[in-house]
């Protein structure tokens, strides 16, 4: 490794629900605002950016890397490329982005994800016979037999019957992930997309238990159920961050937060919310630090029996995860959920810097995906 990689700048769109405020976007119309911004914060030119990276779960084809990054104005010659790990893709975008400047192939990447539920394409399985009609689905299998290929709202169900996590303590989770959300409204740098109006997450309001509590069950049983308060919305948004090596944000005289330590891994397709657990215990292990040395954890809330599961497995307290509000506030634009828990990472530090952080600010970002994935980041503050 010749060097870190350093977060200088981090963007997001606003969230909405599927159908909602973004929903005339396609993916990369709602990423390439997201790249310009970057590079204003940054006070960077197009030219310097060496690659990009997006992550994309739902339009199965095509590269919108590219189109965001046409759109956003970079030169032609910068090439992109779209990484498809569901739900961890624009984390996992991120770190490749990290390991091309850590590898020193690279100086400068735009990295993170974007997704439009809204406008992602119809699928439908093509017909082995010319007189057949094509299949619509909803969603590719994700492991193929043997392996168990559960829903993963059925997988999340099954979770919280196996732990005896009951509907009303994932109701408090969510009114919990509501009222950060709502408290950190003014602290999120984020940016409008052409042709909408919607200046903030839609779909965060003020979520009461008795109001969760009224939500039906849509999975599971009625004593540890989930319902459409503990599920993340389907939702449209994109994020990313402009990373650079850290000799050149040095000599840029621009601060950051350092990439530290980054993975991704496999576990159980069966179990996919256990996954970020093992991923986070293998990042600490790696370092010298320990959850109680962390400022902040952003792990996704998908569904709250999974963030639940992982909160109490790695003893995360709770006055450090998700201090801007978590999934369950927001929505889940798939491969963008990754990317967006970097951003709220950089919005956190960048607080807390305002205010005389501690020096040693460090923090984690966990995200689990579909088939059995987890990608996990550890960050550390730069000061040039």
């Amino acid at each position: 490794m010749t060097g870190r990689a350093v977060i200088v700048a981090a963007r997001r769109t606003p969230v909405a629900p599927r159908g909602g405020g973004l929903k005339d976007l396609q993916a990369d119309e709602l990423a390439a605002p997201v790249f310009s911004q970057l590079l204003d914060d940054a006070g960077v030119e197009g030219c310097m950016v060496d690659h990009v990276f997006l992550g994309n779960a739902l339009y199965a084809g095509g590269n919108p890397a590219r189109m965001a990054a046409l759109r956003a104005g970079l030169p032609p010659a910068v090439p992109a490329l779209t990484i498809d790990t569901q739900c961890c893709s624009g984390l996992d975008a991120i770190i490749q982005g990290a390991r091309l400047i850590e590898a020193g192939v690279a100086r400068c990447v735009i990295a993170g994800g974007a997704e439009s539920y809204s406008r992602a394409p119809v699928r439908m399985h093509r017909p082995m016979l010319f007189s057949e009609e094509p299949v619509s689905y909803t969603r590719p299998a994700f492991a193929p037999p043997p392996f168990d290929d559960p829903d993963l709202s059925a997988a999340a169900a099954r979770l919280a019957a196996r732990f005896d996590i009951d509907r009303e303590d994932q109701a408090a989770f969510a009114v919990h992930s509501h009222f950060k959300a709502r408290a950190a409204k003014s602290l999120k740098k984020l940016i409008i997309c052409p042709g909408t109006d919607l200046v903030d997450d839609s779909f965060t309001r003020p979520l009461s238990i008795r109001a969760a509590m009224r939500a039906p069950v849509l999975y599971g049983d009625p004593e540890t159920g989930l319902s459409a308060a503990t599920i993340a919305c389907e939702a449209d948004g994109a994020a990313s961050v402009l990373l650079m090596s850290e000799s050149l944000a040095r000599e840029c005289g621009i601060t950051g937060l350092t990439v530290f330590k980054a993975g991704s891994m496999g576990g159980d397709p069966a179990d996919p919310a256990l996954v970020p657990i093992e991923m986070a215990r293998q990042l600490l292990n790696q370092t010298t630090f320990t959850i109680a040395d962390l400022i902040a954890v952003e792990l996704h809330e998908a569904y709250a029996v999974q963030a639940m599961a992982a909160v109490e497995a790695l003893g995360i307290p709770l006055d450090i995860l998700n201090p801007l509000g978590g999934g369950l506030a927001r929505g889940h634009p798939i491969a963008a959920s990754g990317a967006v828990l970097m951003v709220q990472l950089h919005d956190h530090w960048h607080t807390q810097r305002t205010q005389g952080y501690p020096e040693n600010y460090t923090a984690m970002a966990l995200i689990a995906a579909a088939g059995g994935l987890a990608a996990g980041v550890i960050v550390q503050a730069l000061e040039v």
